[in-house]
């Protein structure tokens, strides 16, 4: 496989002035972009929360699902190719009701048609509250 070609200092900002539609609407915002690792955080507000004041799941599912969508795109971008999700299962595993939730993905494997990535999102104690 061909080296990767590096990434720009600016990546995360590129990555950030691209937010549209729903990852705008819940506030997500990239702090890191490479070949081997994605991040972002989100503060919690009364918008993400659902009727039992805790985060509701679809705010984990969807940074989950933007941070592998994200991961495997830079990685397929560097090869001329492009990416589509096939599949996002997200697991709870800590309720969260205020605070920053940040997220990190990083890739389990990275094949010729396929990748697969595992994204971690924390509370602001850096305690797992979800993955997928």
């Amino acid at each position: 496989m061909p080296e990767k070609p590096p990434l720009p200092d600016t990546v995360v900002d590129m990555f950030n002035a691209t937010l549209g539609g729903f990852n705008l609407t819940i506030g997500l915002r990239f702090t890191k972009v490479t070949y081997d690792e994605v991040s972002a955080e989100l503060c919690i507000d009364e918008h993400h929360r659902q009727p039992y004041g805790l985060v509701h799941g679809g705010v984990y599912a969807a940074m989950i699902e933007t941070l592998a969508s994200a991961g495997a795109a830079v990685n397929a971008m560097a090869s001329g190719h492009h990416t589509v999700g096939l599949e996002n299962s997200t697991t709870f595993l800590r309720a969260v009701r205020h605070g920053i939730l940040r997220a990190t993905g990083v890739p389990l494997t990275r094949g010729r048609k396929t990748q697969v990535w595992q994204v971690t999102v924390s509370d602001k104690d850096d305690r797992p509250a979800a993955q997928g």
